[in-house]
């Protein structure tokens, strides 16, 4: 079967990922200060912000998920995280907790690098003032690629030799080689198909298998970078810095304390707080706003009152939120993942249990280029499927594409 997508988050010690986890015993937990709920010490699960089903038919008042939340139409789904831990300069030499960070980056399909942008933690997550963080991101990528390249040239006069004598091709060879890394022959084929060679791999010189490492790490792990601490008056220097630098379609700024903070007031009832927005209500805002009651809100503190209106001043209404939310929307973003609805009945969207007035009750997430067929596997396991059904009871063929709106609604028919 397909198994569910896995976002790894990266970042230097100081980001205290593993320490969080293990620590917590409250039900949400934090994994680099983002707010997570913890399945075991090293895994959580997140909450992706899709639009749900439910408000294309006009169904959101009966949209009830079996897990997550839906909420006039914005659906939290599950998805899976890691917190790879052990990354430091040297990683793939095994200093610090190398190679054990390494043997967990493998796993993830994405990896977000949380950096701090403030530049007052160096290389090794120690206080200082005025690092470049745009280090950070060149030697994570770094200590990838030179574990990967180390690997490959170790054994490369008898990989050549292997490869000539049962004249094998090249995305043979080398997914021989990197199916170590989680890869597949797919993600293999997309790498080479990405430098167009020309030369078969017997002639490859050390600088084209160089640019193959590079290509293979773009494909097999491509990073979210998450420039957090965006609230620290060192930070517009760097993230300038960095925007120049890198693709600006894979940062997310983000202050991940200030979601913490807003998240645990609302919980506990002194705030409104609409998550992933600059939304933002205390109580004194919807007095102002013409509720007598201001919303049953508790009243706050001066000290409380003060740091919410800061937080809005150098967070909110500057950067329009406090990112998080956005940090997870992008690792879903360069997986190209799609949201798929299974249900029993393609007509009413009901599950066939329980309240058959809700509807859409679960939701899968796969990726991008998957078939119908693939959501098959994903769902029903090894069940012999007899037929599949999309949006009015119409049948759809196992080797359509599912994309967002588009074979995204099925029923799958168990029989012979």
């Amino acid at each position: 079967m397909p198994r569910d997508p896995l976002i790894g988050l990266v970042g230097k010690p100081s980001a205290g990922k593993s320490s969080t986890l293990n620590s917590l015993t409250d039900a949400t937990s934090k994994v680099g200060n983002f707010p997570f709920t913890t399945i075991d010490p090293q895994r959580a699960i997140g909450y992706l912000q899709i639009d749900c089903a439910c408000a294309r038919f006009g169904l959101t008042d009966r949209c009830k998920p079996n897990y997550g939340s839906c909420v006039g139409g914005r659906r939290s789904v599950p998805i899976e995280l890691l917190d790879v831990a052990g990354l430091v300069p040297g990683a793939h030499q095994g200093k610090g907790l190398g190679n054990k960070f390494l043997d967990d980056l493998r796993h993830a399909d994405a990896l977000i690098h949380v950096v701090d942008v403030s530049g007052t933690t160096d290389a090794e997550g120690k206080n200082t003032r005025g690092y470049d963080p745009s280090a950070d991101i060149a030697w994570l990528r770094s200590e990838i690629v030179a574990w990967i390249k180390g690997n490959l040239m170790e054994k490369w006069g008898s990989i050549r030799r292997r490869h000539i004598a049962v004249k094998a091709t090249a995305v043979e060879t080398l997914q021989n080689q990197f199916s170590g890394y989680g890869s597949t022959s797919a993600v293999v084929a997309r790498t080479l198909d990405r430098l167009g060679l020309k030369e078969p791999l017997e002639e490859w010189s050390e600088e084209t298998i160089d640019r193959v490492v590079n290509a293979f790490t773009d494909e097999k792990f491509p990073t979210v970078i998450a420039l957090n601490k965006i609230d620290h008056p060192d930070a517009d220097k760097n993230i300038a810095k960095i925007a120049k630098m890198q693709d600006p379609n894979t940062i997310v700024l983000c202050s991940a304390i200030s979601e913490i903070f807003l998240r645990k007031m609302a919980k506990q009832g002194y705030i409104r707080y609409t998550e992933g927005s600059e939304f933002v209500d205390t109580r004194e805002d919807l007095i102002a706003a013409g509720d007598p009651d201001g919303g049953g809100l508790k009243e706050l503190d001066e000290k409380n009152r003060n740091r919410i209106e800061n937080l809005k001043d150098m967070v909110l209404y500057r950067f329009g939120s406090t990112g998080v939310v956005q940090v997870l929307s992008k690792a879903a973003e360069i997986l190209g993942l799609a949201p798929v609805f299974p249900v029993k009945n393609t007509t009413t969207f009901g599950s066939g249990s329980g309240d058959s007035k809700v509807v859409f009750r679960d939701c899968v997430l796969v990726k991008k280029n998957s078939t119908v067929a693939d959501v098959a596997r994903k769902v029903m396991g090894d069940a012999p499927i007899a037929y599949i059904e999309g949006v009015g009871g119409i049948r759809v063929a196992e080797d359509q594409l599912v994309s967002v709106g588009k074979n995204d609604i099925l029923s799958f028919k168990v029989g012979k």
